[in-house]
């Protein structure tokens, strides 16, 4: 029975911490950080040239909103160069991009994956940063500029935006979303303050074009993974929370769940592929951040929400633990309720954060069997968008 008790609560804890704990760790860091070290001061330098690159497959629908969007930045045009790969694309977005003068587009009608398409064009970019985004994300005008400004600093490899929800509908899919961005964007704040933050959003970040380093081309979280090994290089990812990258949430939970579960498979697969970032004695602060906002989320705490519970049950001649079934019960049975709300149309602020938590683990478990079963395509169907 104490080994029982013992189990449940370090899974508690382990969960706790992954989710709340952490971020409350990190503010006070950052507070006692921020009382003893100075902000270091860099000089303003040259803008330098940039080149925008999209990895677009089949996004008719976008691309010319894209370039009108990148157009319009404040950056200046005679150092900006805008690139899309195209590979693999039937539709007739090459035709539309085409008539932009201002737009390279390398194309091969072969599909290999995005990964794929980025390694073979990277090499050919010369400006000294790139800035990767996705065709539906557009940017507000002085995105590209507040990003670069950061490479100024020496130790910044990449630099992240923030990822922002449009409300169409506030459907649970958006709203969830919308929420967890929101949080997300609040931790990796921190998280930059501290030391690092722990990878980047495809939607938007810049890098070092000289760091770049070529990836497995079945790496299903390339942003993740690239920023991630470019830190381990001993650089950092500065977080600039004013160059944000706006699209809509998706569509419904069915295709949200689509979503989840692809990113989860490759948590798991870039758990396994960055292994030397686990190393403290290597990596210190960065290993720290990774352990406390990647790893657990992605491996341990979705298994101890399944485990939890069924431990619980056996811990029920102690009044607490029979206290702690009945919120554990409780707070799934709002998870369900929120899900039958969700397939009747109907909304329910109540019921968000519940279903949409419990949403997200069950997705880290199917990603978790999708991975190990090989199931995971690297090139994927993209999740419908609202």
């Amino acid at each position: 029975m104490k080994t029982l008790e013992i189990s449940f609560w370090i899974m508690l804890g382990i969960t706790f911490y992954a989710y709340v704990g952490y971020g409350i760790l990190l503010y006070v860091l950052v507070k006692i950080k921020n009382w003893f070290v100075k902000k270091p001061n860099f000089s303003n330098q040259v803008l330098p040239e940039v080149t925008l690159l999209v990895a677009a497959y089949n996004e008719s629908d976008y691309v010319v909103d894209k370039v009108k969007n990148t157009i319009a930045q404040s950056y200046p045009s005679d150092k900006l160069k805008i690139v899309f790969v195209t590979d693999g694309t039937t539709d007739d977005s090459i035709e539309k991009l085409k008539s932009f003068e201002q737009v390279k587009v390398y194309h091969s009608d072969e599909r290999k994956g995005k990964m794929a398409a980025i390694n073979r064009v990277m090499p050919l970019i010369k400006s000294p940063i790139t800035v990767f985004t996705d065709a539906n994300a557009m940017l507000n005008t002085d995105a590209i500029k507040s990003m670069v400004e950061h490479f100024v600093n020496p130790k910044v490899g990449v630099v992240a935006g923030e990822k922002q929800i449009i409300k169409v509908s506030e459907n649970n899919a958006e709203v969830g979303e919308g929420l967890y961005w929101k949080y997300e964007s609040f931790l990796k704040k921190l998280d930059s303050e501290l030391y690092s933050t722990v990878g980047a959003a495809g939607e938007l970040y810049a890098i070092r074009t000289s760091l770049f380093q070529t990836l497995e081309t079945d790496t299903l979280l390339d942003d993740f993974v690239l920023s991630l090994r470019i830190c381990s290089k001993g650089y950092v990812t500065a977080y600039e929370p004013s160059a944000k990258a706006m699209e809509t949430a998706s569509l419904n939970i069915a295709e949200e769940l689509k979503r989840k579960v692809r990113i989860s498979a490759g948590g798991i697969q870039s758990v396994l592929r960055l292994q030397t970032l686990l190393n403290p004695f290597k990596h210190g602060w960065l290993t720290f951040q990774y352990l406390s906002h990647r790893v657990l989320r992605w491996t341990l705490v979705p298994v101890f929400l399944v485990l939890m519970p069924i431990v619980n049950l056996f811990l029920m001649d102690n009044p607490f633990y029979q206290l702690s079934l009945f919120f554990q019960v409780a707070f799934y049975s709002l998870a369900i309720l929120g899900y039958v709300f969700e397939k009747k149309g109907k909304k329910f602020k109540a019921l968000y954060v519940p279903y949409y938590f419990s949403f997200m683990n069950y997705a880290a478990i199917l990603g978790f069997k999708r991975f190990y079963s090989n199931q995971q395509a690297v090139t994927w169907e993209k999740a419908a968008r609202a």
